[in-house]
């Protein structure tokens, strides 16, 4: 039944309700994009081998997504530090591998099983083209092309919507009851629990230390753990953390300590000790130019501890808290990494997940040693898997 559920239901039944992804050509520049995301509500801008919305043809096609934690990992690097200003004219192709088969298109009468399968293989977004209804009130109300307002293709009036991992786990969750006795079931009996791609690391190790690890997790749809010498969880440098800053994050980066880091972030606006300890760290590299990053224009950092001071605490700050003594001094809720437990059902986790618009939930024991993670990508498996005995 499950399998004729998915093969009957088409992946454009999913875009209803859904904005038009937003779009941004792999020609333009990384000052482009970190100025375009600045302007949007979504943290992620689908990235095409074309202005789509001016020159539509069949080798005009999406080729990733790009975010601010691109862009942050890509200012950090050493030599960009330098010259920061040099490294934002870099064209976007240095920020998506096009090789990495992240994002991938989809007929709007595709079936939602073909979306799974997709997902099984490591695809985080499905493009769907959408005709839009309205066609004269589209034309009537067209603006001059722009990075802003290029979510939609002028010359075939088409629209674009992207389904998510976390829109098809949503879905199978309103129909759960139909993978029975699997949803039920513990987590460390479903082989779901990622103990091979584990990202993690010390909380006194630098800050940069995360970076390599930040770019896969990306590809993962997880994030890097921070833990004692003891092995236990303490905290995480996630991705959604990051995608609420801009680049006046690089600076800390490359000169804190993941601890640090992760108290720069949570404070509701960095604590004014680490920010003198930014500046004279950077000093003594001689990174004057990466400076500016934190105390420029309003571009810098105090816009981003205005807008992070601002965001809701269901956004960043739910589930158990593994803080453990001093390592906890600084650290408040928007920290608080979502953890469950290796005899968690499945079912559980994927709400834990859902509940908090994460895409992973971090595994425990009961002392807090971490032990694993389990995605979105994990969890899909386990369903194809199932649906493949049901077939």
């Amino acid at each position: 039944m499950a399998v004729r559920l998915l093969s009957a239901n088409e992946v454009s039944d999913l875009c209803l309700g859904k904005p038009a992804i937003r779009s941004i050509s792999i020609n333009d520049t990384v000052s482009d994009a970190l100025s375009f995301l600045k302007t949007i509500p979504e943290t992620y801008v689908s990235v095409w081998n074309c202005n789509h919305s001016l020159n539509h043809n069949k080798d005009c096609v999406c080729v990733g997504k790009l975010c601010m934690v691109n862009i942050i990992c890509f200012l950090s690097k050493p030599i960009n530090l330098k010259s920061p200003s040099i490294a934002l004219q870099s064209p976007i192709s240095v920020l998506v591998k096009e090789s990495v088969d992240l994002v991938r298109h989809l007929k709007p009468n595709a079936s939602l099983l073909e979306a799974i399968d997709a997902m099984y293989e490591g695809v985080q977004n499905v493009v769907i083209p959408i005709q839009n209804q309205n066609n004269s009130r589209k034309k009537s109300a067209e603006k001059a092309p722009s990075l802003v307002d290029s979510n939609h293709d002028n010359k075939t009036n088409y629209t674009y919507c992207w389904l998510t991992q976390e829109d098809v786990i949503r879905y199978l969750l309103n129909s759960i009851g139909l993978f029975s006795p699997a949803s039920s079931s513990p987590i460390n009996t479903l082989n779901v629990i990622d103990t091979q791609n584990l990202l993690a690391i010390y909380y006194e190790d630098p800050a940069s230390s995360a970076l390599d690890l930040l770019n896969v997790s990306l590809i993962n749809g997880s994030s890097v753990a921070i833990v004692n010498p003891q092995g236990k969880f303490v905290g995480e440098i996630s991705p959604v953390m990051l995608n609420s800053c801009d680049e006046g994050l690089v600076p800390p980066i490359a000169t804190l300590s993941a601890g640090d880091l992760m108290a720069f972030i949570d404070a509701g606006g960095p604590p004014e000790d680490l920010v003198q300890l930014v500046k004279e760290r950077l000093e003594e590299k001689n990174l004057g130019a990466a400076l500016e990053l934190l105390v420029g224009d309003e571009s810098g950092i105090s816009s981003w501890s205005s807008s992070s001071s601002s965001s809701s605490d269901e956004e960043f700050c739910s589930g158990k808290n593994w803080k453990l003594g001093g390592y906890s001094a600084r650290v408040v809720r928007r920290s608080e990494a979502i953890v469950c437990y290796p005899w968690s059902s499945l079912l559980a986790v994927m709400i834990q997940a859902l509940a908090h618009r994460v895409s992973y939930v971090w595994v425990v024991e009961e002392d807090g040693t971490l032990t694993g993670i389990v995605t979105f990508e994990g969890m899909l498996k386990v369903f194809r898997e199932h649906l493949k005995t049901m077939s």
